[in-house]
């Protein structure tokens, strides 16, 4: 039940005993449970808890962007429920500019509002939400959206505070201005935010270490169950849902929606109907990642050959994305532009897609900027984006500091190319029809060089033969 239900919530009474609305679903409250629902309650008393480890960084980074913004009110919200369909909402997630300026993550309440006023020294934050109602209002035990009695214990102003070192306030208290600049609403802001994070601090750089563990450990759940994916006549959904228990347990959520692409279905970049067979002799590409409680996401994918054995023409075109990859991996410096990483994938993709004769020109020629690309055919995505509270994070930022900027330390971003022979691609030779492989890493910038935070998760073909070997106990 949701916030839809408001509208049709059963006939309830308010605190006098008159009735307020009404459904078809439920009956009324009667005067006995209206008299007594409020009593025998135990007291619920509340010691607040130190600072959470993100609230400092969370206080730099609000720093940063009022510094960008010399007087002027800011306000960032954390979004709503949405309605999924009647009175069923999607599970809630804060906006991502909201979580990384106030540290509230996971456990973020809908409706909240980030308010930055300004002062002469810059500004002050407050949070404010809707604290948990007492348990003598009806609130507690008609409103099935916000009622402690439909959705469990809420989280109080004070308790708020002190968990992450703002001041808070009832949402009630919360007044729009004229001239407020609104994240999604004032380009300006939205871009400010945005870019905030094409940079990582100290916490996010362990968050994301954190969600590549756990993701690594959802790989490996999803090997050990090939087996049962390979028995059922829509497999895909039995990967899809091995990870997803592995990203419940262990995480928040998944970052994405899970792609579990087997056989033709791993051609199709963003296949996430995951309603196919996983089939012996296909590959299967995995692409999924999980979002830890502080909603940093990892992103990564391997292609698995669903036998256990990759086929002469499948290790071939494998070894060749390892190949982009590693060359991807090498370009990938301090000082150097972000698109570098992309350009190195591609000279791997035209030489070989080149060599096996899939173009009608060279591999110089199709690496030309103006009347090239004939290679992109076979590879249309990018190679790299950059990750962190979101799977694709900095989304809004300027291109001069996205694609056209610089590598700097503490970034954090995939290394993904893949190569993709459709079905039905009459260029290519029958054998490689319907082969789809992407290899994908998540990458931490650092001064001394690149570090590839997934490289725990076997990458080479011999690599990913042996560890479905050892994991099948074969």
């Amino acid at each position: 039940m949701s916030t839809a239900e408001r509208d049709t919530i059963a006939e309830t009474r308010d605190d006098t005993g008159e009735a307020t609305e009404k459904t078809n679903r439920r009956q009324p409250f009667p005067q006995g449970f209206l008299d007594t629902i409020s009593t025998g309650w135990a007291d619920r008393p509340e010691s607040l808890p130190a600072p959470r480890a993100q609230a400092s960084f969370a206080a730099a980074r609000r720093a940063k962007v009022s510094a960008a913004f010399p007087g002027k009110r800011l306000v960032i919200p954390a979004g709503s429920l949405k309605q999924r369909s009647n009175d069923t909402d999607y599970p809630f997630r804060a906006h991502s500019a909201f979580a990384h300026l106030t540290g509230w993550a996971a456990d973020a309440e809908p409706d909240s509002v980030l308010v930055l006023d300004p002062t002469a020294e810059g500004h002050t934050a407050t949070l404010y939400f809707r604290e948990r109602a007492d348990r003598t209002t009806a609130e507690f035990y008609s409103d099935a959206t916000i009622g402690e009695f439909w959705i469990g214990p809420r989280p109080s102003l004070a308790g708020v505070a002190a968990d992450l070192d703002i001041p808070t306030a009832h949402l009630e208290q919360f007044a729009p201005g004229d001239d407020d600049l609104v994240v999604d609403a004032d380009p300006d802001l939205t871009r400010v935010v945005s870019e905030l994070r094409l940079v990582k601090d100290e916490y996010e750089v362990a968050e994301m270490r954190r969600a590549v563990a756990i993701t690594a450990d959802g790989f490996d759940d999803i090997v050990r169950d090939l087996p049962r994916a390979i028995a059922h006549s829509r497999g895909e959904r039995i990967v899809e849902g091995v990870f997803h228990q592995r990203a419940r347990s262990d995480g928040n959520w998944e970052g994405y929606d899970t792609i579990a692409a087997s056989g033709p279905h791993a051609c199709y970049l963003h296949w996430t109907r995951n309603d196919g067979a996983v089939v012996p002799g296909d590959l299967i590409l995995i692409d999924a990642g999980v979002e830890a409680d502080s909603l940093y996401t990892a992103d990564i994918t391997r292609t698995l050959p669903v036998s256990g054995t990759f086929s002469e023409v499948q290790r071939r075109v494998y070894d060749a994305v390892v190949e982009a990859a590693d060359a991807a991996f090498a370009a990938a410096r301090v000082g150097v532009p972000f698109r570098t990483v992309h350009e190195a994938a591609m000279r791997v993709i035209a030489r070989r897609t080149a060599e096996w004769g899939l173009l009608p020109v060279s591999a110089d020629e199709a690496l030309d900027a103006d009347r090239g690309g004939q290679h992109r055919r076979y590879m249309v995505h990018g190679t790299s984006h950059h990750l962190g509270i979101d799977v694709h994070d900095c989304a809004q930022a300027r291109r001069e500091m996205y694609y056209d900027g610089i590598i700097e330390p503490g970034m954090v971003f995939t290394i993904e190319p893949g190569l993709y022979f459709q079905i039905d691609d009459l260029t290519v030779p029958e054998e490689l029809r319907g082969i789809g492989v992407r290899i994908e890493d998540d990458i931490l910038m650092t001064e001394e060089g690149p570090v590839n935070l997934s490289a725990g998760i076997p990458r080479t073909s011999a690599e990913v033969e042996a560890w479905i070997a050892r994991l099948q106990g074969r």
